[in-house]
Order: C-alpha cells, then sequence, then structure tokens
C-alpha cells in the first residue's frame, strides 16, 4: 500500500507544477463523506481513487476533469449526481462503473468497480451511445486510477502545454 501512496504524492506534486489558470484543485475532504459514498453505491473505492480525493475532492486540468463530491465544484455535476444520474438514465449503465470524468460528448471514464482487487481497479471508457453486447467489451483505459491520472490529465496535456498552460 505505501507504494500506492507515494505513486499518489509524486502524481499530486506532479499536477501541482501546472499554473492555477490551468489547474483546479478542491479543498481536502476531512470528513467521512466518501465512506458514506461507498456505503450508498455498495462498493468500496479503490485506495489511489479515495486517496487523491481525500487529498484534493475534485480536479481540473484544461479540460480534463475528476468529479469531485460536491455540486458546487468544477461545472455544477458531483460525482454522487452523475452516478445516480448515469445509472437511472441508461438502463444498460453497469451497476459497479463509477463515472468520475466526462469527455463533454456524454461518455465517461469509470472506475470498474467490481474488478476491485486488493484496493485497485481498472479503469474504463463508458460511451453512451455504443449497445454493448457485454461488459467485457467496454475499453479498459488502464489497470489502476493513478496511472489514468499520469497518462489522461498530466501526459496528455503536456503534449500540447507547458505547466503554464500555454501552447508549445
Amino acid at each position: 500500500m505505501l507504494s500506492i501512496y507515494k505513486d499518489c504524492d509524486l502524481l499530486l506534486d506532479e499536477l501541482h507544477k501546472f499554473s492555477n489558470d490551468v489547474l483546479y484543485l478542491g479543498a481536502s475532504i476531512t470528513d467521512d463523506r466518501l465512506e458514506k459514498f461507498e456505503k450508498r453505491i455498495g462498493f468500496s473505492l479503490p485506495v489511489d481513487f479515495k486517496y487523491i480525493m481525500k487529498k484534493h475532492n475534485g480536479i481540473s486540468l484544461m479540460d480534463t476533469e475528476i468529479l469531485g463530491l460536491d455540486a458546487a465544484l468544477l461545472r455544477g455535476s458531483s460525482l454522487d449526481e452523475v452516478y445516480i444520474f448515469e445509472h437511472e438514465a441508461d438502463s444498460a449503465f453497469p451497476v459497479g462503473f463509477l463515472p468520475f470524468s466526462p469527455d463533454g460528448r456524454g461518455n465517461h471514464y469509470c472506475l470498474n468497480l467490481s474488478e476491485q482487487k486488493e484496493g485497485i481497479c481498472p479503469v474504463v471508457f463508458w460511451q453512451h451511445d455504443y449497445a454493448y453486447e457485454n461488459i467485457n467489451d467496454v475499453e479498459v483505459c488502464n489497470v489502476k486510477f493513478a496511472d489514468w491520472v499520469k497518462e489522461v490529465m498530466i501526459d496528455w496535456t503536456l503534449e500540447d502545454h507547458n505547466y503554464d498552460g500555454t501552447e508549445k
């Protein structure tokens, strides 16, 4: 577990290199909101996701965001509200999928909580307009949430932009 926390701290250090003009880091979660959310959805959250959420309740870098547990954050959507909406609006949306990052087109990166092993679960990409014949057809993007943060939030941003948000 210590290596997971160390990896998360390194990711957060990397995120802190970005200018506040392009980065939003939510306040720490110091209460039991995450634990109440886990009870509500019937799944434990992966260790890396929970650790980062406790440090920053919602993150936004350029156009990529990680939803927090407060609707006042970011674009007015919260993790719990999006979870409920997606599961009520789309009967095919798997119960074990937790949508944590919208792509702006109705699709979401999700934690596949039903595949969690030793506190880690894969990140999948759910396309809202695709009729999956089998849940195994959903694209696995990353082995764990921390890998997703590194690749999608940090690396993809740095392909085209500097830490201050200017284009390369």
